[in-house]
């Protein structure tokens, strides 16, 4: 036996122009003197912003030293036969205090060629938002590449872009190749391919500290966005309490929200993959063979994948839990 248990890591808080301070206020998380933290890294292995575990007897090794060590009993044997030593997801909280960049996000293919890296699909599940808070996913009416360069070349962008007024348990799935942008007010959790690559489209014309707008990867977008359009780009579903429901399934990720009030059994053997849980509400136990981990509103957990049988136990009122897998 490996001896794995839960693990926690340090989170990696970035300050963005476009942050705020629920990281800290709804999350509960201390960045310490950042000015305007827009995201928490909770789970990442990025070249330059790997995770070190905080918890337990491996606490200070980092996320790839795990993977490299401890292989399918940390990330599951069908997920470490495709990925190897690369642990495959990328998991973070963003607070937009004001609106974000337009942007998409290259297919793999794409990300290969240009970057030497994978392409990022991503979803996102909203945790806060403000009274008129708006997410762009997609386009509002069928767009050509070239009737997205002509309304682009006029200034005209933002009339082709689908805006939806959102709440708290809005779920989008955001597949590479998808323009997208998270409005002002948003707090939401990012469940993404490991990758970094990103094409900004449109920054509302921002200037930083030194009055320069950031750099734009439009001669890059249009030949990686898709053009495909659709009448509802939200993900819809009903959660029933004490029963994980799926939310959303691609080739890179599952992901389900868990809302429970009593204890849980939960038996993974049929997954073969990691657990992470990122909980956005209440406290709650995990007890399995060889101890307990306590994990708190705003932390994120890994289970490794040899740790097939759990049992969840809310520890006051109502746990409101993602749980992800490969």
């Amino acid at each position: 036996m490996s001896g794995l248990y839960p693990l926690k890591f340090k989170p990696i808080f970035h300050e963005k122009i476009w942050g705020g301070n629920r990281i800290k206020s709804v999350l509960n998380k201390d960045f310490g003197s950042i000015l305007n933290c827009g995201e928490s890294w909770e789970i990442s292995a990025v070249e330059g912003f790997v995770s070190e575990v905080a918890n337990g007897f491996l606490a200070g090794n980092d996320l790839n030293e795990l993977v490299e060590i401890y292989m399918g009993d940390l990330v599951g044997e069908k997920v470490y036969q495709k990925y190897g030593n690369e642990f495959p997801l990328l998991l973070k909280f963003i607070d937009a205090a004001n609106n974000l960049s337009v942007q998409i996000h290259p297919n793999d293919k794409i990300a290969k060629e240009r970057h030497k890296a994978y392409g990022k699909s991503e979803m996102w599940y909203v945790v806060d938002t403000e009274d008129e808070s708006y997410i762009n996913s997609g386009f509002n009416q069928p767009v050509t590449k070239e009737k997205f360069i002509d309304f682009f070349s006029r200034g005209k962008l933002m009339d082709l872009l689908r805006f939806d007024k959102v709440s708290p348990d809005d779920v989008y799935f955001i597949p590479a190749g998808r323009v997208h942008s998270i409005g002002k007010g948003v707090l939401l959790a990012e469940i993404q391919q490991t990758s970094d690559v990103t094409y900004r489209i449109y920054d509302f014309d921002r200037k930083d500290a030194k009055g320069n707008k950031r750099e734009l990867h439009t001669g890059w977008a249009v030949d990686a966005i898709n053009y495909d359009f659709k009448e509802d780009y939200k993900t819809h579903f009903t959660a029933e309490k004490n029963i994980s429901t799926e939310l959303v399934r691609c080739d890179y990720f599952t992901t389900n929200i868990l809302k429970f009030d009593k204890e849980l059994d939960k038996d993974y053997n049929h997954i073969d993959s990691f657990i992470i849980y990122m909980n956005l509400e209440g406290d709650f136990l995990i007890n399995y063979d060889k101890g307990s981990e306590l994990v708190k509103k705003g932390e994120t957990v890994l289970i490794p994948a040899c740790l097939e049988t759990l049992r969840l136990i809310p520890v006051s009122g109502q746990a409101k839990t993602l749980e992800i897998y490969i």
